[in-house]
């Protein structure tokens, strides 16, 4: 089950923790993924979706 937003594609993010003594360390950002109950095809169907294309009006939920 990856990360990854099943509208918009947008997965995680990689980089670097920076501490005011400049110590570095990885570390990923999740996306704010949702189960969302939208209309998909004309059908019912649960999909993951970040929150950005919930709030954009990018999907269609089921009522």
């Amino acid at each position: 089950m990856a990360l990854k937003c099943d509208i918009c594609g947008k997965g995680p993010h990689y980089g670097n923790v920076v501490s005011h003594a400049n110590n570095t360390r990885r570390r990923r950002w999740n996306p704010n993924l949702k189960k969302v109950r939208a209309i998909v095809d004309g059908m019912s169907k649960q999909i993951r979706v970040c929150t950005a294309c919930i709030r954009l009006g990018r999907v269609k939920k089921a009522a």
